[in-house]
């Protein structure tokens, strides 16, 4: 991450703690009697630190270890900031989780956020992270799309845990590892660039899960694929935000639990290029990945989808119209929808696909649109703004096939596991998305994550329920894909 990145997140920390007016909270010598202190300098964020070395980080920690830990003390380490910078927000808001919930409600109080009675099932850290982003969200109207880029790309990285980032670089560093774990699992990454719908350069991302066989501290890496699966990944963000890194974590998340490949698609971003562009270069990615599976150590008719928020619908998509191509619906789009039909001729099926809080039906009210549409982490506003974005210069009317997926030929989609989130503008058209696809018989599994907010997958190394919220997910959607390999070998038999 660039300096200039890092300065930006620093900039939004100190925000952060001079909102929360932490110094009005108490004293040091208070923390003995009420456990719940906390001094002005706690959280604060100064470059003398960033710049201190990592062997003066080293002695601080042996010292702290050595005596109990005040929680100032252990807020202070939780930082680590000399030795990754670039994930400060990390630090940050998993610090806040160590508060007693006493002084959380204080903070939350303090800032007018949300209480326990209007979120039943949103414990205290999270309703004061949901508070600190009220009070620090920018209208999306009032900034540039290519600056909304930038903000949300340093802040979701920033958010990230840094051991999702060094896997990949101690592997590649460290082929002589004398004191590796024998059989240990490595996740690696490689960045490889494809042709998108218009043949111009598109950038995936390839996730693999090796198993590293240790003998005297030669390490002999092997792909470890049982299943013969990949996955592939759409990332979320509105159709205008969002890229490989914004969800590398998640990604990683899925390959590690999993054991299976994934590739995430960087497709092509509105209003630069509007609807249907996204879904054109998913569709090519899906064909490249087709042609490629072997490499990856899954068969053809073994790939699965998935994908967040606007990846969702990304994914509904993809899955109904490789299963069931519109002609009509592409002939709108010229000759080059005309090209995109055309692969979508040859294609093997989706095995199944997994949706998390999707947009699937962009006309329609549902009743989360009023309960969750203010105060959230996507509100009224955000929706204004990137359909906006996506819709209108696009070549397609608003009411189209290839921009809601309910408005499609959904009778024969792949078997589903629909995630929603309760606290959720679009949580209800997940839930319409999937009682669509039940009354056509189709195999759904519905999963509803309880007090979580959309784009809940970014919290999930820095807030405790939701990290464990997702690592249910994704067990719980590989248990699903496996028993749908295992009830196709048995009908083959």
């Amino acid at each position: 991450m660039s300096h200039s990145t890092v300065l930006s997140v620093n900039t939004l920390l100190n925000k952060a703690v001079k909102t929360l007016n932490l110094m009005s909270c108490g004293q040091d010598k208070n923390i003995k009697s009420t456990d719940a202190a906390i001094s002005a300098d706690m959280l604060d964020i100064e470059e003398p630190m960033l710049q201190e070395s990592e062997l003066q980080a080293s002695k601080l920690q042996d010292s702290r270890e050595a005596k109990n830990l005040s929680i100032k003390e252990k807020i202070l380490d939780h930082h680590l900031m000399s030795s990754y910078q670039p994930h400060l927000l990390h630090y940050a808001i998993k610090s806040f989780g160590c508060l007693p919930t006493s002084v959380l409600e204080s903070l939350i109080k303090c800032l007018d956020g949300p209480t326990s009675k209007q979120y039943l099932h949103v414990d205290a850290h999270l309703r004061l992270i949901l508070a600190v982003n009220r009070k620090l969200k920018t209208p999306l109207q009032s900034i540039e799309m290519t600056e909304l880029r930038k903000r949300f790309a340093a802040d979701a990285v920033a958010m990230q845990a840094p051991k999702v980032w060094q896997q990949a670089r101690d592997t590649l560093r460290n082929p002589i590892r004398p004191f590796a774990k024998k059989s240990e699992n490595t996740i690696r990454w490689q960045d490889k660039t494809i042709a998108n719908a218009d043949d111009g350069d598109m950038t995936i991302r390839c996730y693999q899960n090796e198993t590293a066989d240790i003998g005297f501290g030669f390490k002999k890496e092997q792909t470890n694929n049982p299943d013969e699966t990949v996955l592939l990944f759409f990332h979320g963000g509105g159709f205008c935000i969002g890229d490989l890194n914004t969800h590398h974590e998640f990604c990683h998340a899925i390959c590690e639990q999993t054991g299976w490949p994934v590739v995430s698609v960087d497709y092509r971003l509105a209003p630069e290029h509007p609807a249907p562009a996204a879904v054109r270069d998913c569709i090519s990615a899906y064909a490249w990945l087709a042609e490629h599976c072997e490499a990856f150590g899954a068969l053809p008719s073994r790939i699965v989808l998935a994908g967040d928020s606007a990846g969702g619908g990304l994914s509904t998509l993809i899955a109904q119209q490789i299963i069931t191509p519109n002609k009509d619906a592409w002939l709108d789009l010229g000759d080059s929808g005309q090209k995109t039909f055309d692969i979508l001729q040859n294609l093997p099926h989706p095995m199944a696909q997994m949706p998390l809080y999707p947009v699937t039906d962009i006309e329609t009210d549902y009743p989360s649109w009023e309960l969750y549409g203010e105060g959230l982490l996507l509100d009224h506003a955000d929706v204004a703004v990137f359909d906006t974005a996506c819709l209108e210069n696009s070549p397609l009317p608003r009411q189209h096939i290839l921009t809601s997926p309910m408005l499609g030929d959904n009778r024969y989609v792949c078997p589903s596991y629909v995630v929603a989130a309760e606290l959720d503008v679009l949580r209800d058209e997940a839930f319409a998305y999937a009682n669509k696809l039940k009354s056509y018989g189709i195999a759904v599994q519905t999963h509803t994550v309880l007090g979580a907010p959309h784009g809940f997958i970014h919290f999930m190394s820095v807030h405790q329920r939701l990290g464990q919220e997702t690592q249910l997910i994704i067990t719980g959607f590989a248990r699903f894909v496996r028993e749908i390999i295992k009830t196709r070998a048995l009908l083959s038999a």
